[in-house]
């Protein structure tokens, strides 16, 4: 059997018409009738690296029965100019995650996949502590199971104190090994008792990965890398998908 968690998770690739450019990682949310594609901000714009794609791809599956089956399914970024994914914004500044709605009648009629929903988001019930298990879902350099195309995860902790802002930004620290690709990932704990509204999907959806944190004034030969990374919370989720 499928590990349903593996489903929610998409390797994206970015595209300038057929022009490949990179490779990152996603995921489903699901809104009511509504499907998302969940990702990184700077993975479909990126001014500071000249980054503009103009389109994303994704691998769907499409064969319960068969997962070596896939096609890819392509995004557009723009319509008649205007970009067609959503991005927040709070006090600080940008918020490191991007939405797109997806066209469900575009998608194959047997397309397999799992979305997260809001019931998978983090409320007051549940108490996350530093050290929490975490998992990152992803693509790290690309790297995956080919054949089914499917993700691997990286474990992780929690690195700063949940609900707090870190340095008043709206992400948390994780801490764990990760690579480029792996942006646009979601960040998940195992929720200890399964509820009905969370279905064959137990977990929690506490963030986005973005990106490795690092020191400026570490000394790249003397001191290791942090190994620590900003995960946004997955709450802003209700915001670009209202």
């Amino acid at each position: 059997m499928i590990e349903p968690l593996l489903l929610t998770a998409r390797r994206l690739s970015t595209f300038v018409g057929d022009r490949p450019l990179t490779n990152a990682s996603g995921f489903f949310f699901e809104r009511g009738e509504r499907l998302f594609l969940v990702t990184s901000r700077h993975v479909v714009v990126d001014a500071p690296s000249d980054h503009f794609p103009d389109r994303v791809e994704i691998e769907l599956h499409t064969d319960p029965d068969n997962l070596a089956k896939s096609t890819g399914f392509s995004v557009p970024l723009y319509h008649n100019g205007k970009s067609l994914w959503r991005q927040g914004i709070d006090a600080a500044g940008e918020v490191d995650v991007a939405v797109i709605e997806i066209e469900r009648a575009a998608m194959p009629a047997e397309s397999t996949y799992r979305a997260f929903t809001p019931d998978h988001l983090h409320n007051a019930a549940n108490q996350i502590e530093v050290g929490t298990s975490l998992l990152v879902v992803g693509f790290p350099l690309g790297f995956h199971d080919t054949l089914h195309h499917m993700p691997v995860v990286r474990q992780a902790v929690v690195a700063s104190s949940f609900g707090l802002r870190f340095q008043g930004l709206g992400y948390f620290l994780t801490d764990a090994r990760t690579h480029r690709g792996t942006s646009g990932a979601p960040v998940v704990m195992r929720v200890a008792e399964s509820a009905p509204a969370l279905g064959d999907l137990p977990w929690l959806l506490l963030g986005v990965h973005s990106a490795r944190l690092d020191v400026g004034t570490r000394d790249v030969v003397l001191d290791e890398v942090l190994g620590l990374n900003c995960a946004w919370y997955a709450d802003i989720l209700l915001v670009l998908t209202a």
